[in-house]
């Protein structure tokens, strides 16, 4: 069986109805688990006091807002050469899943950010180059709004898709661009001398999985209710003739 079998509506709303419940009660049980684990179970940080625990919502939702790009990227990518609409549909629903873990992430960094820096916000190139993704969200969203004929609209803004992508690297690397900036380095890193201590990371991985779950599950959720819209929008035109 081929993947792009469930590029078909049809088989797609089959398969993610299927799938849904598994992702979404998977999702909750990793999230509760780890946040319970860090928030209640960890000790307090010599240097950073209980803030340190906001990286059991800042570093899961910070990632997310990025790769959710480089989702966006693939499925606009596959749209523009195999015009499959639920790879269109699907970087549409994306989005303001996106868009909502930018908030969180800048938030949640801004109330990091305080006690650490002494501010809420700097213009340190991470900071500055998330809330430029924040505004590429925005962009995107109102592209999609802004033009009736939704082929064309799938074309334009997956070419937006594109060109955010580029900006989400940005966003990933730019404490290794710039050598300057107030922000950290990244938290979980393949050496072990890098990441956070064991204490802490055991259950930020837990967040972690949990918020990947639940950006599938959210994903599948929006992307179902894309095609539902579209076949509703279709069948007006019909009926409008």
């Amino acid at each position: 069986m081929s993947i792009w079998e469930f590029a078909n509506p049809v088989r797609f709303m089959r398969l993610s109805g299927k799938v849904l419940p598994y992702f979404s009660v998977s999702a909750v049980l990793l999230i509760a688990t780890g946040l319970i684990w860090g928030f209640f179970f960890t000790p307090e940080a010599d240097q950073f006091g209980s803030t340190v625990k906001i990286i059991y919502i800042h570093v899961p939702t910070a990632m997310l807002a990025i790769n959710a790009w480089v989702m966006m990227f693939v499925a606009s990518l596959i749209w523009l050469i195999r015009r499959h609409h639920v790879s269109a549909l699907a970087a549409k629903a994306a989005a303001p899943i996106g868009m909502v873990m930018t908030v969180i992430a800048i938030l949640t960094g801004a109330i990091w950010g305080q006690p650490m820096w002494g501010t809420y916000w700097a213009w340190d190139p991470r900071l500055t180059s998330f809330l430029v993704l924040f505004i590429f969200y925005l962009g995107y969203m109102a592209l999609w709004t802004a033009i009736e004929e939704e082929d064309k609209a799938a074309d334009l803004t997956s070419v937006l898709a594109m060109v955010g992508s580029v900006f989400a690297i940005l966003s990933r690397y730019a404490v290794n661009f710039w050598n300057q900036g107030l922000h950290q380095g990244a938290s979980l890193s393949l050496d072990k001398e890098d990441h956070v201590s064991d204490v802490y990371y055991q259950p930020l991985l837990l967040a972690i999985g949990g918020f990947v779950l639940l950006f599938i599950a959210l994903l599948l959720l929006r992307t179902r209710t894309e095609i539902r819209n579209r076949r509703i929008r279709a069948l007006q035109q019909r009926e409008a003739r």
